[in-house]
């Protein structure tokens, strides 16, 4: 048996022992104190002893495993750990007793986000949340559709954070050179309604009923997130026999008007400018206006998918990664779930 002692003031340990037997288990023992007493090193005493079986265990973030081997190996681990016994002890200094968490420091400032029109209600939400969480910030929205928003920035247009309600226009972000790509993450996912108002003139009971003629139909114009998801929905349903083959174009006919956001969309509709909409469900959940909402069967509806990421020359990057990571957390997406999105 191989036995090896290190007494000094090691950062690994204060004693610290390597065992290996002929049937080629090792086993570590490391007696590590409490504290560090003011006396000699003898006068040292071990207050706990743990023992690693070195059965894939984990000491101090260095993994050993129960294994056989050569004699060169074990050399190299006692190398190892003479050099890591001579190095002199680092002494932390103490914490204050009551220090604000690591995270809220030095976060001071304006966040400008561009948001999708969608997250209205529940970013709102999350950025008063934000600024109570951390003192000194403000965090300032510029609410639109994702095509304006992109169009906006690419533009110039000074912006710290940008949330669409597509990867598309994420994409034309990440080509205009303001967003690396890699860097954006999806936080949120949505899905498709058609709305009518409470008094529901056309008495529409079901999907179908989109595409009888005379129907006043409003949509986003197909360049904005929500209107490029509703011709996913309205192409699909084509192919389903209960639709038939030309719903699609038959639905487009009725359309009276292709709005740039879907919350005129929305209003529009709650106003009686129209039979219909197509909108996504937290439009319905937060709309202040009484609404019907007819179903959009689940196997044709689409699953909107919300990416956010960070712009490369913002001067705010920590303050906007403390703001993404918030969003990600469980507290964001609690917020974001009572919103109705998934």
């Amino acid at each position: 048996m191989l036995k090896l002692h290190c007494y000094t003031q090691c950062p690994i340990s204060s004693i610290l022992h390597l065992y290996y037997s002929q049937d080629g288990l090792y086993q570590l023992s490391l007696n590590m104190p409490h504290h560090q007493e003011r006396e000699s090193p003898l006068g040292r005493h071990v207050r706990q002893s743990t023992i690693y079986n070195l059965q894939s265990t984990i000491v101090n973030g260095i993994t050993t495993r129960m294994l056989h081997t050569n004699v060169r190996l074990i050399a190299m681990l006692i190398l190892v750990m003479l050099v890591a016994c001579g190095t002199p002890p680092q002494v932390a200094p103490p914490s204050p007793a009551h220090s604000e968490p690591a995270s809220s420091e030095g976060l001071q400032g304006e966040l400008i986000v561009f948001a999708a029109a969608s997250l209205t209600e529940a970013f709102g939400a999350i950025g008063t949340k934000f600024e109570t969480l951390y003192p000194g910030t403000r965090v300032s929205f510029n609410f639109a559709g994702s095509q304006q928003l992109v169009a906006q920035l690419q533009e110039g247009a000074p912006v710290d954070l940008f949330a669409s309600a597509h990867m598309a226009q994420m994409a034309m972000a990440i080509e205009s050179g303001r967003v690396t790509a890699g860097t954006e993450q999806i936080f949120a996912h949505n899905r498709l309604a058609i709305v009518t108002s409470a008094a529901n003139p056309a008495e529409l009971a079901q999907m179908v009923d989109l595409a009888r003629p005379g129907l006043r139909l409003i949509l986003a114009d197909e360049a904005v997130p929500v209107g490029h998801y509703s011709r996913e929905v309205l192409e699909r349903a084509s192919k389903l026999p209960e639709f038939g083959s030309n719903y699609a174009a038959s639905v487009l006919a009725n359309v009276v008007s292709f709005e740039q956001n879907v919350r005129v969309v929305l209003t529009k509709v709650g106003l009686g400018e129209a039979d219909a909409g197509i909108v996504y469900l937290t439009d319905v959940q937060s709309s202040s206006e009484p609404l019907l909402e007819l179903l959009i069967p689940e196997e044709i509806n689409s699953i909107a998918a919300y990416p956010i990421a960070r712009l490369n020359d913002t001067s705010k990057k920590e303050l906007a990664d403390a703001f993404v990571a918030f969003v990600l957390g469980a507290e964001g997406q609690a917020i974001l779930a009572t919103y109705g999105f998934q």
